[in-house]
């Protein structure tokens, strides 16, 4: 069964004193190409990281975001550096006798000076338990939607491949008639002339206009085609790119089916078998 590139999923938890969050989306992409956002923190886990979401994910551009929030109660645990706190208040004043007008600093920008506050956060090895399983129950959703999604590609592409066997047969049926049809047209020609032909030399003529437009073997290679795209439907493994391999195949058949046809009844299921193909390449490029 096919997998959508294209999914969305979101998880958090909470902590004693913080709050993580994960975020995994992707859209179309030929590779995989795979782009982190990770807390301080935790950007010693990003090899890791990355490699768990891509063994799981082959193709698309996944963008994978993880952020640690403290909580009210992590709030709770911040603490002054005197120390830091001293030293600035120290460089502030020396500031202020230097230029004289200089206004003093109020208490929030203090705080928010590097170093006055200090925030006792989970050691980020002690969080590692924690955000890998946050990463694997969002990564589940995430697969699960993939999936989703393509039950759907798969079901709208079984539709038109049922479409295209049935326009194939149809054709398959009218060959015979079609050359009939060829040597009725020669002949009415050959009257409206109103000249004498040998017989032989018709039958001739209409051998050559059937050899030319004979299609039996573009035929069977799309039905050959089409039990191919059938099989890889059924298929685990990720299959975009062998779709989109047979999606050309498929429309190179159908052009040459057009360009050999002879009457207005073959060109049409040549167009409509262009349209089949085109709707389900569409759907192709969204396909893992």
């Amino acid at each position: 069964m096919p997998a959508s590139m294209t999914a969305f999923a979101s998880r958090s938890r909470d902590l004693p004193s913080a709050r993580l969050c994960c975020e995994l989306r992707a859209v179309n992409h030929r590779y995989l190409e795979l782009g982190l956002r990770l807390p301080e923190e935790l950007r010693a886990h990003e090899a890791e990281l990355r490699e768990r979401i891509s063994r799981r994910v082959r193709r698309g551009k996944v963008d994978f975001r993880l952020e640690l929030a403290a909580t009210v109660a992590g709030a709770g645990a911040l603490r002054l550096n005197l120390t830091n706190l001293a030293a600035v208040v120290e460089a502030c004043g020396e500031v202020q006798i230097a230029c004289g007008q200089a206004q003093a600093p109020g208490v929030i920008e203090l705080l928010r000076w590097p170093g006055v506050v200090e925030s006792t956060t989970p050691d980020p090895e002690s969080l590692l338990p924690e955000v890998l399983a946050l990463v694997e129950e969002t990564l589940a959703d995430f697969l699960a939607g993939r999936e989703r999604e393509g039950a759907r590609i798969a079901a709208f592409m079984q539709e038109r491949l049922n479409d295209m066997a049935r326009q194939v047969a149809l054709l398959r049926e009218k060959l015979p008639r079609l050359v009939q049809h060829q040597r009725e047209r020669l002949l009415a020609r050959i009257a409206d002339l109103g000249v004498s032909v040998d017989p032989g030399r018709i039958e001739q003529e209409v051998a050559l206009l059937a050899q030319r437009a004979d299609v039996a073997e573009e035929i069977d290679r799309l039905d050959t085609h089409l039990t191919e795209v059938r099989r890889l439907l059924e298929e685990p493994e990720p299959i975009g790119r062998k779709l989109d391999f047979l999606m050309q195949e498929l429309n190179r058949e159908s052009n040459t089916l057009g360009s050999k046809s002879q009457a207005l009844e073959s060109t049409a299921i040549a167009v409509e078998l262009k349209v089949l193909i085109e709707q389900m390449r569409e759907q192709v490029q969204n396909v893992e």
